[in-house]
């Protein structure tokens, strides 16, 4: 008669940013790779409906509010193994001499504090997994400039900048760190928010380009990434559409007569 083995504990990805989009795209596939997926992000009503339907813990974040990252830290428990710093965001598309520094601020706030903010309280969880991961979704836009997108180029320049100084820092760790940097992905959200709920300019932004990147093509990405050997640290990863060649070079289709 075999002795039942005792049931194997689910490893813990943090995934913020987790109520639409590459987030929740990320969020399902660290569930169904087996991961306890704790879901954060500003909207509650989002985040709990998915954790409820992938078995995982909901928490409601603002990440730039630092009580709510202390709240979300203790959720996570003692020991995660995976972070993904998805939360973040483009607000406005002006060009310098007119841009807005609220704006600005929003944009280095969510995408750069936060994802310090963020990381800041997870680490000690990180270290006691014994092999975490920290995955950033960065952007191409941290890799160019263009014109109407340097307060958004900046803001991603910074979470690249942040993602290979933790790096150098963590290095004999038992902590690897990536970044994901996408291109062009069509998600439902982004550029509505970027174009203040202008669905025409928004729209715009994907018009007669065949195939855009969708959000389960970078969380796909994202999934690889974390379940690599421990060995192997993934430092960045660059994924665009076949259609787009660089940041002002994108294939479009002519709509039809």
């Amino acid at each position: 008669m075999s002795t039942p083995s005792a049931p194997t504990t689910r490893r813990t990805a943090v995934v913020t940013g987790a109520s639409s989009g590459i987030g929740e795209a990320t969020a399902r596939t660290l569930a169904a790779a087996g991961f306890r997926v704790v879901c954060a992000a500003r909207r509650a009503e989002r985040v709990e409906a998915l954790a409820a339907e992938i078995d995982g813990t909901a928490v409601a974040c603002d990440v730039t509010d630092a009580a709510q990252v202390a709240a979300l830290a203790e959720a996570a428990g003692d020991v995660v193994h995976v972070l993904v710093n998805n939360a973040g965001g483009a607000f406005g598309s002006d060009p310098v001499e007119s841009a807005d520094p609220g704006q600005w601020r929003a944009m280095y706030d969510v995408n750069v504090v936060g994802l310090l903010q963020v990381t800041q309280a997870l680490l000690p969880a990180l270290r006691a997994s014994g092999d975490a991961v920290v995955v950033n979704v960065g952007s191409t836009a941290g890799r160019v400039a263009y014109e109407g997108g340097a307060g958004y180029t900046a803001a991603k320049h910074g979470t690249k900048v942040v993602t290979q100084t933790l790096r150098l820092e963590l290095v004999g760790e038992p902590v690897r760190v990536t970044e994901i940097a996408p291109g062009m992905v069509h998600t439902p959200e982004f550029s509505l928010v970027r174009f203040g709920g202008d669905q025409a300019a928004a729209d715009k932004v994907y018009a007669g380009v065949p195939d855009p990147l969708v959000a389960e093509d970078v969380a796909d990405a994202i999934g690889w990434v974390v379940t690599r050997p421990s060995h192997v640290n993934i430092d960045e990863l660059v994924i665009r559409p076949r259609a787009q060649a660089a940041q002002h070079k994108v294939h479009r289709v002519a709509p039809e007569a």
